[in-house]
């Protein structure tokens, strides 16, 4: 089973020109042809924390559906998709089975989200974050997040992506990551006009089998945020 992942920092979908603008997000999204999609800054961050996505418009609009978290969210609202601005995207034909948000420990207003889901008939589970600017904090949530997955029950197969917030290549929190998972580098995703930093990563278990990744390069993602989508193939061979 091949699935592109993808993780986007929308930047609460104000780009370079300081407008924000939804659409050229979706459009952005589109490009991307990605399966599931990890968004940060995909919130208003105030009041009722609505999406700066409108539902209407990621159903009208694109191929995905958000997940809807259940339990204490840290949203407000029925126009809320995520939790502190994390948010999951996926493709109408994959199965949500279950969803939450992963408390970290803070000092800022940061988070991650979990989603368990069947994929052609395979089970996977997905993690969207993002990190703190703090490197002490950052080896803490990876710790935290990895000790949530391990408290998940049955096992699956694990991808975990976002804006780790991490300028070392392979250092600072990546040490947390068990050896035999696959620490991939895209490549240079910020700031999108002239990317000097891989902050934005995608992470997977020693289930999956690498095909491709990389950064997404456009017209529309040059100045649609200040971070580029990142993107992965992966396969999950049979067992």
């Amino acid at each position: 089973m091949q699935l592109t992942f993808a993780s986007y920092n929308i930047h609460k979908a104000i780009g370079l020109d300081r407008r924000r603008d939804p659409d050229r997000i979706l459009a952005i999204l589109n490009e991307t042809g990605a399966d599931v999609i990890a968004l940060q800054e995909a919130d208003r961050r105030f009041g009722q924390r609505a999406s700066v996505l409108p539902l209407a418009a990621i159903e009208g609009h694109t191929p995905y559906r958000p997940v809807h978290l259940g339990g204490p969210r840290g949203t407000r609202g029925p126009d809320s998709i995520g939790w502190h601005g994390n948010a999951l995207l996926v493709r109408r034909e994959i199965e949500v089975v279950e969803a939450c948000a992963v408390p970290l420990p803070t000092l800022e207003p940061r988070g991650a989200i979990r989603a368990d889901l069947i994929a052609n008939g395979r089970s996977l589970r997905v993690i969207g974050m993002h990190l703190d600017l703090s490197g002490l904090r950052r080896r803490q949530q990876v710790r935290t997040i990895l000790a949530h997955v391990a408290g998940c029950g049955e096992p699956a197969p694990t991808v975990l992506m976002g804006d780790f917030n991490e300028w070392a290549r392979a250092a600072g929190c990546f040490h947390e990551l068990p050896r035999a998972w696959h620490l991939l580098a895209p490549g240079r995703s910020f700031p999108s006009r002239r990317p000097v930093a891989q902050l934005d990563r995608i992470v997977a278990s020693d289930d999956w089998r690498i095909l491709r990744c990389g950064v997404h390069h456009s017209a529309l993602a040059a100045r649609g945020s200040d971070h580029l989508p990142v993107w992965a193939e992966l396969d999950l061979p049979k067992k």
